[in-house]
């Protein structure tokens, strides 16, 4: 337990259930009245999800600014980067805090409006390890570290004080929002702190989890203004609740560091660089995690960007995504940190993650063709055409992909690339491409690190760059934010590669007749002719550059169907960007939020007239609508068979395209399966049975390959719905995918009734 001092002005009580958290008041009557107004500015509405109409601008919160100094060491000095001892960071140790928090963010809201941005990105605002973290070198000198980054996770339900208070936070969610824009925070289920130092010979190290003070009837206890209270008079205002190296309620995995373990199991159930791992199978860590995504969501954001979703067991994280969905404010955005390499073996798995759990990606296979396009030149200007064309065919939903040129991850695109012609172009194609464009921070400075280390790359960025609104990059991403609003086949269209060779691209954005058309030539000094006929597909005519020459495109003549009327020559560094725009008839989807959920969920239907009398459907059955207006129709997903189904629209008698949901059969818990099985070299064994999250009997649409650990037992946790009576078999595949069933009668379990409950079936034997 950690001590804390705090004036009590009145005590909420937090009730935490599985579908929403409400706030009593525990005081006498005079005091309710001025309860429920602080409740009403701490608690909010998300103002709604991040869409691919949107621009997101990425903040590591401690780099940005710092708008509060009173803040900078609230609690260890050896924490805090103030060498010349002023009270402020000085942006050289890149380890340590700098000062930036919520307050340097609000300070900073109409630079940032300014950008076109349109959803801010921060780290995360709950409370993280707050002692240092040393590292032993080879050199036998110690390098000091801090949790600045938000991925240590301590306490879910109170800020980061660094970042600020409960009500810095919903000042800073305020602000956005009366700004139109949205706020997503850094979410991390995945793990705690370090369990045991690697460079100490793992000597234990600080990766304890706690929460607040409980009243008599379990439930969190809060002051008026969102903080923790003293309730049981101990002078603590947080007490512990699981410790990974005393770990008595199984709250993590315990498996050890994974190392260079690079199985499924490995990447799921070791510690990803010594971080204790949550045991996601324990209803424990379910509630846990699915009520603190509530409180927070309780707090008006509007999108989660979950840590390290490639470690994560993909059946708890579809739980905790309907979880959230399913409480009564509706859905909101939620990608995740699906970190893979190009190639990488793990591919299909990345593609096919928001089909199993309806959370999107951070689209690192966008992020590193763009790079090694734009960044070093080690591929040509054809692998990024050829990218653009297998994503969109194999991602199911690639306009919620977020795309990206760099991260808190990875290498500034800076460091990579120098020159700014070819950096503009590659901004400008990250605007145009499919997916939700993210912008990192000082991205738009071309902030340039010392190396290429994910760290040198969190500068601070007030000590490192001014907040310039003159660079083109900065004008650029204003110039396409108004343009992914002003022309939805930026936001909603399918991408096509009208030409490219080693230096050029044009592609084209189509959303039925709205097309936006783009060429660049990444050569900064060298001019590149198109040498073939380019067909339009747009009217014949001129056509402004819509950036005004920014990047030194030109006017687009469309000749008898053809660009420029023929061959055409590019600029070194030119990029060219054309919009034709006309006003659409009928009902046009364009994306939905979320892809899946159950029945009684609320869904946003985006596109175009979807005004007026309109009618949805969900296959054959009609769903309620809310409200609609011009490009937003809420409804409600209706009681229907479940299973994939297509969403449409009617109006004046004329129906929509369509759009692929996944009704889900119910609330979802876990059932952890178990089987004994020999098997062949490449074979793998699935669950197949009854309900649509086993396939619904199709070997074709069974679970995921199980995992083997300890053959030959084999284990996988499966997502589905509380309280279900289940048949279903195991089936065994090989390399082909040809299937063999298991024979007998079809196996029967019944799943845990409670909303985060976890059923173990007994470990089967394979019934030849």
């Amino acid at each position: 337990m950690r001590k804390r001092n705090l004036k009590i002005l009145s005590i909420l009580t937090c009730l935490a259930t599985a579908s929403s958290i409400y706030f009593n008041v525990a005081v006498g009557k005079a005091e309710v009245a001025n309860a429920a107004t602080a409740v009403a500015s701490i608690n909010s509405t998300p103002l709604g999800p991040v869409t691919s109409k949107d621009v997101i601008y990425q903040v590591i919160t401690d780099r940005f600014s710092d708008g509060d100094t009173t803040n900078n060491i609230p609690s260890s000095k050896e924490l805090f980067d103030d060498k010349n001892n002023d009270g402020k960071g000085d942006g050289a140790d890149l380890k340590l805090y700098q000062g930036g928090d919520f307050q340097g963010i609000i300070n900073k809201i109409p630079y940032l409006k300014g950008m076109g941005v349109t959803a801010v990105w921060i780290s995360a605002p709950y409370e993280n390890r707050d002692t240092p973290i040393y590292d032993k070198q080879a050199d036998g000198s110690t390098n000091t570290w801090t949790s600045f980054h938000g991925y240590h996770a301590s306490n879910y339900f109170t800020t980061n004080k660094h970042f600020g208070t409960m009500l810095d936070f919903a000042r800073l969610r305020d602000e956005l929002h009366k700004n139109n824009m949205k706020l997503v925070i850094d979410f991390v289920t995945n793990h705690s702190s370090r369990q045991k130092n690697p460079t100490m010979n793992n000597i234990a190290e600080d990766g304890k989890v706690y929460e607040p003070d409980k009243d008599a009837n379990g439930n969190y206890v809060f002051d008026v203004n969102g903080e923790p209270v003293d309730i049981n008079k101990d002078g603590k205002l947080e007490n512990l609740l699981a410790d990974p190296n005393n770990d008595t309620k199984n709250f993590f995995h315990n498996k050890g560091d994974r190392g260079t373990d690079s199985s499924v199991y490995g990447y799921r159930y070791k510690d990803l660089g010594s971080l204790a791992d949550y045991n996601q199978e324990n209803p424990l860590v379910i509630n846990q995690l699915e009520k603190a995504s509530l409180f927070w969501k309780q707090k008006g954001i509007d999108g989660i960007r979950h840590d390290a979703t490639l470690h994560m067991n993909p059946a708890f994280v579809k739980g905790l995504k309907d979880a959230v969905d399913s409480d009564s404010t509706g859905p909101i955005t939620q990608f995740g940190e699906f970190f893979i390499g190009r190639p990488s073996d793990k591919y299909d798995e990345f593609k096919s993650y928001p089909d199993r759990t309806g959370v999107n990606n951070l689209d690192f296979e966008y992020y590193r063709s763009l790079n090694s396009t734009f960044g070093d030149f080690t591929k040509p200007m054809s692998d990024f055409a050829s990218m653009l064309g297998y994503t969109e065919s194999g991602y199911s939903y690639e306009n919620q992909a977020v795309t990206f040129m760099d991260n808190h991850d990875v290498s500034r695109f800076g460091y990579l690339q120098k020159n700014q012609k070819v950096y503009n172009a590659a901004l400008v194609a990250l605007l145009s491409s499919r997916g939700i464009p993210n912008i990192y921070y000082g991205t738009e400075q071309y902030i340039t690190p010392a190396d290429g280390s994910d760290v040198a790359g969190r500068v601070f960025m007030e000590k490192s760059s001014a907040f310039d609104t003159t660079t083109t990059a900065y004008k650029a991403i204003s110039k396409m934010s108004a343009l992914r609003k002003e022309n939805d086949a930026l936001a909603y269209g399918t991408t096509e590669v009208l030409y490219s060779n080693d230096d050029v691209i044009v592609m084209k954005r189509k959303y039925y007749d709205k097309q936006v058309i783009v060429a660049i030539n990444r050569q900064p000094d060298k001019s590149v002719t198109v040498s073939s006929s380019v067909l339009a597909g747009i009217p014949n005519g001129q056509y402004t550059d819509y950036l005004g020459g920014l990047c030194g495109g030109k006017t687009l003549n469309v000749t008898n169907g053809v660009l420029q009327g023929g061959a055409f020559t590019l600029a070194g560094g030119e990029v060219s960007v054309w919009s034709y725009n006309p006003t659409l008839s009928g009902a046009k989807i364009g994306d939905v939020v979320s892809t899946m959920g159950r029945a009684g969920n609320l869904v946003y239907i985006y596109g175009e007239n979807l005004d007026g009398t309109v009618g949805v459907k969900f296959g054959t059955t009609s769903a309620t609508v809310v409200s609609n207006n011009s490009g937003l129709i809420t409804a409600k997903v209706p009681n229907t068979t479940p299973g994939p189904v297509d969403i449409t629209v009617t109006k004046n008698g004329v129906t929509s395209n369509a759009f692929r949901y996944t009704v889900l059969s119910g609330d979802q818990n876990q059932v952890i399966f178990h089987v004994r099985a020999n098997t062949n070299y490449g074979d793998s064994i699935h669950i197949v049975g009854n309900i649509p999250e086993l396939g619904n009997w199709d070997s074709n649409k069974c679970t995921e390959g199980m995992l083997n650990p300890s053959y030959p037992e084999w284990i996988l946790p499966v997502s589905v719905p509380a309280g279900k009576t289940i048949e279903f078999k195991f089936i065994k595949k090989d390399s082909t995918g040809k299937a063999v069933w298991e024979s007998g009668v079809n196996r029967v379990i019944t799943s845990s009734s409670d909303a985060q409950g976890v059923i173990d079936t007994p470990i089967y034997d394979w019934s030849n």
